[in-house]
């Protein structure tokens, strides 16, 4: 098993129509002590190795999930890895405390504007509303929730936005904070 202290799960159902999601994945498997687990070349029969999964998240200190947003939430195996993979007992609840003092960092991308994520804007609100099951998530497992990244409008983001957007994550995960102390 690569013990990384940085692991990226990386969901996307079309990765060869991905503009900047695989460009992404691709540059952050790259860097030393980054692990990118991409789930739907993993589990294309959507069976989850839980234990395998949780063996991984138990060793590393960031979590990254990377992924572009489908109908304002998760892609579908996101969201049944999360079901499988944080279970009660292991990741919260009575002696669930795996990823207690762990980081998580949302990474992801829209189709739409950053104008169209806002009270007046075709989707109503602010992405950060879309991506609250993710936050609360992350503090009912004990871990630091660390402000996203996001890129939007995807689709139309010219070749020096895209390459920006990377040189952006990947920075901040050479560069991130310490997980914080979680008190008990």
């Amino acid at each position: 098993m690569n013990e990384s202290p940085i692991v990226v799960i990386y969901a996307h159902p079309t990765p060869s129509r991905s503009r900047v999601n695989r460009p992404l994945a691709d540059a952050l498997d790259a860097l030393p002590n980054v692990q990118v687990r991409d789930l739907y070349r993993s589990y294309v029969d959507y069976d989850i190795d839980v234990v395998a999964e949780q063996r991984v998240l138990s060793v590393s200190d960031t979590i990254v999930l990377q992924f572009p947003v489908r109908w304002y939430s998760v892609p579908a195996l996101l969201k049944l890895w999360l079901d499988e993979v944080l279970e009660p007992g292991w990741a919260y609840g009575p002696g669930g405390t795996a990823l207690r003092g762990k980081s998580l960092l949302i990474v992801v991308s829209t189709g739409g504007t950053a104008d169209a994520y806002g009270p007046e804007g075709t989707h109503g609100h602010p992405i950060a509303e879309f991506l609250l099951p993710l936050e609360q998530t992350a503090l009912l497992c004990g871990m630091t929730w660390l402000p996203p990244v996001v890129l939007h409008d995807a689709h139309n983001a010219d070749a020096q936005a895209l390459a920006d957007h990377i040189a952006h994550v990947c920075g901040r995960l050479g560069t991130h904070p310490a997980p914080a102390e979680v008190q008990a």
